[in-house]
């Protein structure tokens, strides 16, 4: 379990079809093998490390759905070790798992602060809603603003220096993690047999009021 709260920005060394290496420092302090790293978001178990090192298996379900694909040696990526019990909850519930990819529309400057416009699919934007949370590449944000297919991140000066959205351009693909919660609602409104077959569960407003919700 994640945060979205980026500890620093690595650099990949080496990565191929079924493995990543990272050079970092912060994530060090106390990291072991098995440990889990979010890396823009996708949630990695570390195989091997050394002092600044850390290496992962990466599956073909993780290219799929990723932008990892997009990566090479010398690519910069947000890392976030996973929360301890006793830690703060700085961001939201981010699981590390990515729903799907997005592609960056625009990126508009104010003042040093930055207004990204993200496009994305169908099964992405059923989750959004104007100021929840998303993550993106990582990094825990909320929604400024909603259109049809597509939705604005306001980003502040801060969380631009300290993450690869300082490196951004039009036309990047990044990782999206929708809200986790969005998902389990619907889950439990709906019952779902697959992604195109959506039936009405049982459960509804006269449901919940007449049981004393």
């Amino acid at each position: 379990m994640f945060t979205g709260i980026v500890e620093e920005i690595g650099t990949v060394k080496s990565i191929n079809s079924n493995f990543i290496s990272i050079s970092a420092s912060k994530i060090f302090d106390d990291i072991k093998l098995g440990d889990s790293i979010a890396v823009n978001g996708v949630c990695l178990t570390v195989t091997r490390f050394d002092k600044n090192t850390f290496d992962a298996d990466v599956s073909n379900e993780t290219l799929r759905r990723t932008n990892f694909g997009q990566l090479k040696s010398g690519s910069k990526v947000n890392l976030e070790r996973a929360m301890p019990m006793n830690g703060r909850f700085g961001g939201h519930i981010v699981s590390g798992h990515i729903d799907d990819t997005g592609i960056i529309k625009s990126i508009k400057k104010d003042n040093g602060f930055l207004t990204l416009e993200i496009s994305a699919k169908e099964n992405i934007m059923r989750y959004i809603i104007e100021k929840g949370s998303v993550t993106i590449d990582g990094i825990s944000l909320t929604i400024a603003n909603l259109y049809d297919k597509s939705f604005d991140i306001a980003v502040i000066i801060h969380t631009i220096k300290e993450t690869i959205l300082q490196y951004k351009r039009e036309g990047d693909i990044v990782n999206i993690e929708n809200d986790v919660i969005g998902k389990y609602v619907e889950r439990l409104l709906f019952k779902q047999d697959n992604i195109h077959n959506i039936k009405k569960n049982k459960i509804d407003m006269n449901f919940l009021l007449k049981n004393g919700f």
